[in-house]
C-alpha cells in the first residue's frame, strides 16, 4: 500500500513536470517570435524612420526610376477596418446562433447544425478564396458597376464567413458551461426565457464569448491566402469598393521576391512586427474589458 502511494505521488509529480514543461516551451515560443521579429524588423524602421513607415501613404518598395517608398498606413489602415467589419458582422451571427444552438434549438437540430459548423470550420482558406473570387467577386462588379469586384466588401464579407465557426463553437461551449441553477432562479424571479439567456446566460459566459472573439479577430487580421483573391491586393487607401491590401497580403505577395537582407525584405519583417503588436494589443484590451466587467 505505501509502494502504491509513493508510486502515486512520484507519477504526479511527473506529471505536474510535464505540464509545466510544456506551458513553458509556449510561452518560450511567443519569447522568440517576438525577439526574432524586433531583431528583424527594427532596422527598417530606423532607417525609414517611425513617422515615415507608419503614417506614410504610399508603398511602392520595387520603384526604380524613382526613391523606394515604404509607408504602411494603407495597409493598417485597410487591417483595421476590414477586421472590423468582421468581427461588427460576424459577432452578432455566431453569438446568436450558439445562443441558439446552446439553448433554444432542439437536440437533432442541433446536432445538424453543429456538423455543418464543423465542416465550415475545415474547409481550407483557399476554398474561401475561390468561391469569393468565383461568386463574390462578380457580384459585387455587377451590383456596383465597378472595373473591379475584388474590393474592401468582398474581403469583410469572406471574412465574416471564415469567422463564423470559432465564434459558435466557443461561444456555445461557454453558454452550455452555464449552471441551469442560474437561469431556473431568473425565471422564477418573473423573468422570461429570452431575457433569462441574454441577461443571465451571455452575461454569466462573458469570458468564454470574449475569448471566441479574440479568436474570429486573430482569424481575420491574419488571414492572407483567402484575402489576397479578393481584396484586389492594391496599395489603396481604404474604401469599401476599392481594392486594398492588407498588411498580410503585403507580407505573402512580396516575401517571396524581396532579395534577403535588402531594405524591402526588413521593411516586410517590420510589417509582420506591427502586425504582431496589434493583436497582442487587441488580446490585452479584450482581456482588460472582460476583468472590469467582472468587478
Amino acid at each position: 500500500m505505501k509502494n502504491t502511494t509513493q508510486w502515486q505521488i512520484m507519477m504526479e509529480q511527473i506529471i505536474n513536470g510535464l505540464f509545466l514543461l510544456c506551458g513553458i516551451v509556449a510561452v518560450g515560443f511567443v519569447l522568440v517570435i517576438t525577439i526574432h521579429l524586433v531583431i528583424a524588423g527594427m532596422p527598417a524602421i530606423m532607417q525609414i524612420g517611425a513617422a515615415d513607415f507608419l503614417l506614410g501613404t504610399v508603398w511602392q518598395s520595387t520603384a526604380s526610376t524613382t526613391e523606394p517608398s515604404y509607408g504602411i498606413l494603407p495597409f493598417i489602415l485597410t487591417s483595421i477596418y476590414g477586421t472590423a467589419g468582421a468581427v461588427v458582422l460576424g459577432v452578432p451571427i455566431g453569438l446568436l446562433t450558439a445562443l441558439y444552438l446552446a439553448k433554444v434549438a432542439p437536440p437533432s437540430l442541433a446536432r445538424v447544425v453543429h456538423v455543418a459548423v464543423e465542416l465550415l470550420a475545415g474547409i481550407p482558406s483557399v476554398v474561401y478564396g475561390l468561391a469569393g473570387m468565383i461568386i463574390l467577386v462578380p457580384a459585387i462588379q455587377q451590383m456596383f458597376e465597378l472595373s473591379s469586384g475584388a474590393t474592401l466588401m468582398a474581403a469583410i464579407t469572406v471574412l465574416t464567413i471564415m469567422i463564423l465557426p470559432s465564434i459558435i463553437n466557443v461561444s456555445e461551449t461557454s453558454l452550455k458551461a452555464v449552471p441551469k441553477e442560474y437561469e431556473e432562479a431568473s425565471m422564477a424571479l418573473g423573468a422570461t426565457e429570452l431575457e433569462t439567456y441574454f441577461r443571465v446566460s451571455v452575461q454569466a459566459a462573458k469570458s468564454g464569448i470574449a475569448a471566441a472573439v479574440v479568436l474570429g479577430v486573430g482569424r481575420a487580421i491574419g488571414e492572407a491566402m483567402a484575402i489576397i483573391m479578393v481584396s484586389g491586393n492594391v496599395a489603396n487607401m481604404p474604401g469599401l469598393l476599392e481594392p486594398v491590401r492588407f498588411m498580410t497580403t503585403a507580407i505573402a505577395s512580396e516575401m517571396s521576391y524581396a532579395p534577403a537582407g535588402s531594405l524591402q525584405h526588413q521593411a516586410l519583417f517590420s510589417i509582420g512586427l506591427v502586425l504582431f503588436l496589434f493583436i497582442m494589443m487587441i488580446n490585452v484590451f479584450l482581456n482588460m474589458f472582460v476583468k472590469g466587467r467582472r468587478v
